[in-house]
């Protein structure tokens, strides 16, 4: 009685759970029962045959080759190989004297009608994967088309069953908004940014928290901002999907990533690293530790500059947001004012322009699907220019659609009257972290010089402040302007869509 393996294997982990694995096993053992065959070893995998690499598969044929058996029995050809070059292996096998049987096809492989007839049937297995494969894909891109990702949500986002669009997760997407805008800033390093989020309480589906390589799939997945990238092809399709963040933060994202922003990773985690430049030498001022006290130098060879400690520039930054804080009477009557604007709102509707530059977009993508099929450009150039049409086409309905949220507008502007109305307070009770952002938005330069500081007001404080003394009715005021036109300014300085509010 001669000893042989027997192979079976099913496509999926979840197929393997069923009937198919015992079915094949059973045909096997009846077969082998009929020819006297002695099964001396099973070996099962779970893998699909499309590709090549299945290890099960490859530890077995080194196996035969080395004679540890006098044969092989399968449950029958399409179970051995669906690509030409594994089916090659198994005829290799039967070349150098190695017998191959199929429990349910009756064949002889060592005649040459038998092997013609296996190879045919070979052809006919490979080609049913193909065509399988080129179905499946026609029908991921046709999802893709509609708008609709036809993978599994990422996280921060839920599976609502096919042909349904991904929904923001209650639980998971204000994290995940907050690890984008954390990263942004450029203070993290994706280790800070991930031990930062497992802090904060994001979790991964076992209740886990994130990963690093998690982490780093997130940021530069351009789903979140409303883009399904097709990574293998390199192509995007507009999603239908409500984004978690806008374009604008992505882009900030991925330039923090390659590295084209300022060093995100620092030894020491010093109050005002990164914070105070030079007033001569414009680098910035180095913290460094020495006897239980934090000093800021500049390290530019006989400059001039003194040391400064870091609890006199502490001081001195409070001192001038105090003066910069204006009364609360002022900040009253302001959003007195603002409320009265909110309630008229007759300034948001000016979106006819984006309507335009849309549909030139749309109008451009069409004249570039024209040229691919003419033949004018190739596929990589196409797919590089669709994606940079797309991610215009998303940023003009982000700012579209910040004209037309007046009141989220409005909020801003106010919650930004309220941060200038409490600048002292909220830096004294501030933890390191928030008293560094407080002066980064507070000021657009902050310059250590002769030992006294040379804070600038940011833009959006000046106009504040500008506008306070409007409302307040200061006569020291060159220009007046009306309450309309002091909330147009602040409109304009906030961020660059907000711009196109008033335009």
């Amino acid at each position: 009685m001669k000893t042989c393996f027997a192979y079976v294997r099913v496509s999926t982990v979840r197929q393997g759970d069923g009937v198919s694995l015992e079915a094949q096993k059973e045909a096997i053992g009846h077969f082998a029962a009929q020819n006297e065959i002695k099964i001396s070893k099973w070996f099962e995998e779970k893998e699909t045959a499309a590709k090549r690499g299945r290890p099960v598969f490859t530890d077995m044929l080194r196996l035969l080759k080395a004679r540890k058996a006098d044969g092989l029995v399968i449950h029958k050809i399409d179970r051995s190989a669906r690509n030409f070059a594994d089916w090659a292996r198994i005829g290799d096998l039967s070349d150098a004297g190695i017998d191959i049987h199929f429990a349910t096809e009756s064949l002889d492989f060592r005649s040459r009608g038998g092997r013609l007839t296996a190879d045919i049937q070979a052809v006919i297995a490979a080609d049913y994967i193909r065509n399988l494969r080129e179905e499946t894909r026609k029908g991921i891109r046709g999802r893709l088309k509609q708008g609709l990702f036809p993978f599994s949500a990422p996280i921060g986002y839920l599976n609502q069953g096919k042909g349904k669009p991904k929904t923001p997760d209650p639980e998971r997407a204000p994290f995940v908004r907050e690890a984008f805008q954390l990263y942004a800033t450029g203070e993290y390093s994706l280790p800070s940014l991930t031990d930062e989020m497992a802090l904060r309480g994001l979790r991964n589906g076992g209740g886990k928290p994130v990963s690093r390589h998690c982490i780093e799939r997130m940021l530069d997945n351009p789903f979140y901002h409303g883009i399904c990238l097709l990574r293998d092809t390199g192509e995007a399709f507009q999603g239908i999907h409500e984004p978690l963040i806008s374009t604008a933060l992505f882009e900030q994202v991925q330039l923090v990533r390659s590295n084209r922003t300022k060093k995100k990773v620092t030894k020491h985690n010093h109050r005002f690293r990164g914070l105070f430049e030079c007033a001569i030498c414009r680098t910035s001022m180095v913290p460094e530790l020495q006897k239980a006290h934090v000093y800021y130098r500049c390290h530019t060879k006989g400059c001039p500059t003194p040391i400064m400690r870091e609890d006199r520039l502490e001081e001195a930054a409070h001192s001038e947001l105090a003066r910069l804080t204006p009364s609360s009477s002022s900040i009253g009557k302001l959003l007195a004012g603002l409320e009265e604007v909110r309630k008229d709102n007759h300034y948001v509707q000016r979106v006819s322009g984006f309507d335009m530059q849309i549909q030139r977009v749309d109008e451009r993508h069409q004249r570039l699907t024209d040229a691919l099929i003419d033949e004018l450009i190739d596929k990589p150039d196409y797919e590089a220019r669709k994606l940079a049409l797309m991610n215009e086409r998303s940023r003009l309905q982000y700012a579209r659609s910040c004209v037309l949220a007046g009141d989220e507008v409005l909020d801003r502007i106010e919650e930004a009257i309220r941060t200038a109305g409490s600048l002292a307070t909220t830096f004294t009770h501030a933890n390191q972290q928030e008293q560094r952002e407080l002066l980064r938005i507070a000021f657009s330069n902050l310059l250590v010089a002769d030992k006294k500081l040379e804070l600038e007001p940011s833009e959006w404080l000046s106009e504040v402040s500008d506008a306070v003394s409007c409302t307040s009715g200061d006569p020291l005021r060159e220009t007046n302007r009306t309450l309309r036109e002091n909330i147009e300014r602040l409109a304009k300085c906030m961020s660059m869509n907000d711009v196109r509010l008033f335009m």
